[in-house]
């Protein structure tokens, strides 16, 4: 072969081969663990996440359920922390809101409910159950027009909601119209003859003086609740302002036995 055509323009050259170093070999390598540490932990997060989520509804109803049964033995303050546990869980709980609500009122502290009962009426604006318990906390407030306002709209939302009434008819009272009051008492009575609805107006036939009808709703009271002191003892007042000595004077020992005196 002559040299012409060894040097000529078309014929092959030959490779070149570039040394890889150990540096090179080094970096390829952390590159790719890096990758792959990356895309183990992308999955264990995404499986984490995941796996929260699907057990925070699980979690929520028992710090739920916790708190109702620390509700119902008045141990408020406990109660209230196993409520913050689940909406911290669960944000849309509305049930949570409402029991932490009612623990705070539990717990004499009526203004602290007042935010969560207003999360209770934005979540659920056309359950009554929300605007009846921020307008009980209104009324230990003292804030009669808050507290009735409320009722109304609870009345608005659902006009067979005895509560409403009640609340309503008491705020009333309290504001110093007890014959208003009595229209309230006689709906909740009407809706639901229940001890609470038949108590409040009684307690408001006596105010006003009228106290035979007054033993007759304590009647009821004692008939469906019999061993609750408090009957007893209002009761006992309107036998002694009729004149009735001897029915007042049984009254007032029996409320005195189940008081525990």
């Amino acid at each position: 072969m002559h040299e012409s055509e060894v040097n000529s323009p078309g014929a092959e050259q030959p490779l070149v081969l570039i040394p890889v170093t150990a540096e090179d070999v080094a970096r390829r390598t952390w590159r790719i663990r890096f990758t792959a540490t990356v895309i183990i932990l992308a999955a264990l997060a995404i499986t984490g996440y995941l796996y929260k989520r699907s057990m925070d509804p699980l979690n929520a109803k028992e710090s739920f359920d916790a708190g109702v049964r620390l509700f119902n033995i008045a141990r408020y303050n406990q109660a209230i922390l196993s409520f913050d546990r689940a909406i911290a869980l669960q944000p849309q709980m509305v049930e949570a809101y409402l029991m932490r609500g009612r623990s705070y009122v539990g717990d004499a502290k009526p203004d602290l409910a007042l935010p969560d009962f207003a999360k209770v009426i934005e979540l659920r604006p056309s359950d009554p159950v929300g605007w009846v318990q921020r307008g009980k906390a209104y009324l230990e407030l003292n804030n009669f027009q808050a507290a009735i306002s409320d009722a109304s709209h609870a009345v608005s939302v659902d006009p067979k909601e005895a509560s409403a009434y009640n609340l309503r008819g008491a705020a009333v009272r309290k504001g110093g119209s007890p014959e208003k009051a009595l229209e309230d008492f006689n709906r909740a009575v009407e809706l639901s003859p229940s001890a609470d609805n038949y108590y409040e107006r009684g307690a408001t036939y006596q105010l006003l003086g009228e106290h035979r009808l007054a033993i007759a709703d304590f009647d009821k009271v004692i008939e469906i609740i019999p061993d609750l002191a408090g009957p007893f003892f209002a009761r006992a007042e309107s036998h002694r302002a009729i004149g009735d000595l001897a029915e007042a004077e049984r009254d007032h020992r029996r409320g005195r036995i189940l008081d525990g005196h």
